[in-house]
């Protein structure tokens, strides 16, 4: 079994964290303060850390710099929270930053995760925690989790409404690991980036010879997350003719494949998402009244980043310690890149952070320095890129042309990037690219990143 060293000043909230890692399968050992912990691991190395930030005899993490506890995970708690601490522990390589009280719902999905790593842990997957890959502490995350924590457990369909790069995804996925579904699969179909005339085959499927080309049976989205949950991006770009299929299937569990007979029951969770206002979409008409009172039977708001105060520089040093993880560096921001980073609106949101702090990444040596232009689109900096004008009165179809292609340019040709950049499925930039006749004007030595 693996072995759980619990050092906080708080002997009530050391015996709660107890009990609850004793019921996840760890062996427990309980420390008031530094030297109670030093003790401790001299009798046994723990697998698992949980360790408060202000002890009365010292700093938790000084302890943990100086103990060195190589194969041990650290998850750090305080009753103090701050940007600076939370990116301190982010820094020291901790697993995880709890706020006291300890949400023992988190602590005991962190617990169970970390068993199958720790010697001794269990042989089967750890159940994984539904809120990991959502990082920040701000009110407006917190609001969301607990809803999401609400919801799971229902059959309620979810309606998510938030600007592109919010992570709609991720709060979709998050519903999915919080519900009873959570074993079964968990697909996602971004139904802007299939072609109008093969989404109602890739959402039902179809059988050997339903059209031109159709050399075998083939099994769509429903019945492959037959048990689990279907997300389904960007719901207004669907055709209305799919929106009727997709209300149906909604209102009877049931579908047909395309050129089948017989109707197929549909167990499945649907949570739809869009980056429009639903309600004008209703009023524009690329979104039926119907389905969209049938889908947002519990509709959540995912918060643009820069309403996510105190989130920015989390998500950001979230970020680069993953890059630095994963090429063994130890690159840091400087106080004059943490300030451009607040300073500047993130209108891509996380997605955009994202790619700034990838790309700064790539550019720094060790410091990633705020003495440049991050985010003023000026090609000669670090930045976005060359800016584009547009003057009023073009067609929207055309000032969306010279922006992809620009950024594609920007981007030395790699779609990828690009795709990314823009905020766009890579079939989606490909099928523009291919619209415009532009897809080979491009250079071609980065195919294998498609």
């Amino acid at each position: 079994m693996p072995h759980l060293l619990i050092t906080d000043d708080e002997s009530a909230t050391r015996e709660l964290i107890a009990e609850v890692a004793a019921d996840v399968g760890y062996t427990v050992a309980q420390a008031g303060d530094v030297r109670q912990a030093r003790i401790q691991i001299e009798r046994q190395k723990p697998d698992v850390m949980l360790l408060d930030m202000q002890l009365p005899d010292g700093d938790g993490i000084e302890l943990w710099k100086r103990l060195e506890l190589t194969g041990c995970h650290v998850v750090f708690m305080t009753g103090h929270s701050s940007v600076e601490s939370a990116i301190e522990a982010l820094r020291c390589g901790a697993v995880d930053y709890l706020l006291k009280p300890v949400p023992l719902r988190r602590l005991r999905g962190i617990l169970a995760e970390l068993m199958n790593a720790a010697p001794g842990g269990a042989d089967e997957p750890a159940a994984q925690d539904a809120f990991s890959r959502i990082v920040g502490k701000s009110p407006a995350i917190q609001l969301l989790c607990a809803h999401i924590e609400k919801v799971a457990p229902t059959q309620a369909t979810v309606l998510l409404v938030g600007e592109s790069g919010t992570g709609k995804e991720l709060a979709a996925e998050a519903i999915h690991l919080a519900s009873r579904r959570r074993d079964k699969p968990f697909m996602a179909v971004n139904c802007g980036a299939i072609s109008p005339n093969l989404i109602e085959s890739e959402l039902f499927g179809h059988e050997k010879g339903a059209f031109t080309g159709a050399d075998r049976q083939h099994k769509g989205y429903f019945e492959r997350a037959h048990g689990g949950t279907l997300f389904l991006d960007e719901i207004t770009e669907m055709s209305m003719e799919l929106q009727v299929r997709l209300l149906r299937v909604l209102e009877t569990g049931r579908f047909m494949r395309v050129g089948a007979h017989d109707e197929i029951a549909a167990d499945v969770r649907v949570v739809a998402a869009t980056n429009r206002n639903p309600e004008q979409a209703v009023a524009k008409g690329t979104l039926r009244e119907d389905l969209y009172h049938r889908l947002s039977v519990f509709p959540l708001e995912l918060p643009p980043l820069r309403a996510r105060e105190g989130d920015i520089l989390l998500i950001a040093e979230h970020f680069l310690q993953a890059l630095n993880r994963e090429y063994g560096t130890v690159k840091r921001f400087s106080e004059e890149a943490q300030q451009a980073m607040l300073a500047y609106h993130w209108p891509g949101n996380i997605r955009e952070l994202r790619n700034y702090v990838y790309r700064s990444y790539i550019l720094a040596d060790d410091v990633i320095k705020g003495d440049f232009n991050a985010f003023s689109l000026d090609s000669h900096s670090a930045g976005w890129g060359s800016e584009i004008t547009v003057p009023v009165g073009v067609p929207l179809a055309d000032a969306n042309r010279q922006l992809i292609l620009a950024t594609l340019k920007q981007c030395g040709g790699v779609k990828k990037a690009a795709a990314e950049m823009l905020g766009i499925s890579l079939k989606t930039l490909y099928n523009r690219l291919e619209e415009y006749g532009a897809l080979n004007e491009v250079d071609e030595s980065s195919s294998s990143l498609r």
